[in-house]
């Protein structure tokens, strides 16, 4: 058996473009779907794929950890940057589809079957304005407290925002104050049963960081999450050591080795790996290996499309470590036009049972994804209010 080709396939989904990765085998009928979106560097993935696919074209598409490694290490550059490794896990996720359906069996099937019955869902309620807050007298924070409601109504039992604002490096009161009534609004709307995250987007320095985990502390949030820079893990230990609720950071990290530094400093009781940027489910299985000897949670990045969810989900059914998995499921209208999937959700408590197809269980409509082309995706500016730039 070998790969006789690798395409992409770009699909532009309002956000982002997504980049789906189809592996061509010479088995009639036989390929496997990846996903390697990576917003604003559409172009550079798939470059980057075209580069890669050099190297794996005519070999065997069993062999992953030896084509892994060749991804990563048979060029002077390894594959640690953000365009490589979401390049390298866009086409290690197609060669584990592959292998299901060598098999016929659903990938959690291959690494030694399922840990639990049904993955949980969360939703991301989207971010709001600090200047609509004072400018309001707190619509903001009431409109965060409307989303809350309007997510529980669609039976999730656990949602995300962004309530956290935009800040210089050191700020007074103000933005402490609009992130406090926020996820009070949030909190009475929906009560003590259902889990809320907050995502800091690393927009904050470790000191104001610090000073929000403190301040949004007594509402009980399920995890806060990239309260500063990732690159500052020392900062990010901290704030874990200073407060009792579950820092989460990894989003951004590509590959074990910065995992183990994130680990090694007990930087946080809950790791999000982005299956497409992590070096595929490969990385990430290794990735969780780690977690599960540290006993840190994961809780998968997934705002990509469809393939992401599926893999994030397969890898969810296999890991014993993995407590929630996020959930896209109002991005675009025709979400579901473009992809069927073997997974089964149930609206109440949104909770996804086990996927019985062979591989991810998906397959995308590539008729469908031809009617929404490339689209140069909106450029995210944000400046302080002295002009400075800074953190989207």
């Amino acid at each position: 058996m070998k790969i006789t080709a690798i395409e992409t396939q770009v699909c532009h989904a309002r956000m982002r473009n997504w980049i789906f990765v189809k592996v061509l085998t010479d088995q009639s009928g036989l390929w496997g779907w990846g996903e390697a979106t990576l917003e604003w560097h559409t172009r550079s993935v798939v470059g980057a794929i075209e580069d890669i696919s050099q190297l794996l074209v005519g070999e065997d598409p069993r062999r992953i950890e030896h084509l892994w490694q060749m991804m990563y290490r048979q060029h002077f550059w390894h594959g640690n940057g953000i365009v490589r490794g979401t390049a390298m896990s866009g086409i290690d996720i197609a060669l584990w589809d592959i292998l299901g359906k060598v098999h016929g069996v659903p990938c959690h099937q291959l690494w030694g079957g399922r840990v639990r019955d049904f993955v949980r869902l969360y939703c991301h309620l989207g971010g709001g304005k600090m200047e609509d807050f004072y400018e309001t007298k707190c619509e903001d924070a009431k409109r965060f407290g409307e989303l809350a409601h309007c997510a529980v109504a669609e039976g999730f039992t656990a949602f995300k925002s962004m309530a956290v604002p935009e800040t210089a490096p050191i700020e007074g009161l103000q933005p402490l104050r609009y992130a406090e009534a926020c996820i009070k609004a949030m909190r009475e709307a929906v009560g003590d049963s259902v889990d809320i995250m907050v995502d800091c987007h690393a927009r904050p320095s470790p000191r104001m960081g610090l000073q929000f985990a403190k301040a949004l502390e007594p509402y009980g949030l399920y995890f806060l999450e990239e309260p500063c820079w990732p690159e500052t893990m020392e900062d990010i230990a901290l704030i874990q050591r200073s407060v009792k609720t579950p820092i989460a950071t990894g989003e951004r990290l590509v590959g074990i080795h910065a995992f183990r530094e994130l680990f090694e400093k007990r930087a946080a009781s809950v790791i999000q790996p982005d299956i497409t940027h992590c070096g595929g489910l490969t990385e990430a299985r290794r990735i969780a290996g780690m977690a599960e000897a540290y006993r840190v949670a994961l809780a998968p990045h997934n705002p990509q499309g469809p393939v992401s969810t599926a893999a994030s989900l397969e890898l969810g059914f296999a890991t014993p470590s993995y407590v929630i998995c996020e959930s896209v499921h109002n991005d675009v209208p025709w979400r579901q036009d473009v992809v069927t999937e073997g997974f089964v959700v149930e609206k109440k408590g949104r909770i996804v049972f086990p996927n019985q197809r062979p591989g991810l269980g998906i397959e995308i409509n590539e008729g469908e994804v031809k009617k929404h082309p490339f689209q140069q995706e909106t450029l995210q500016r944000s400046f302080h209010k002295d002009g400075s730039v800074g953190d989207w």
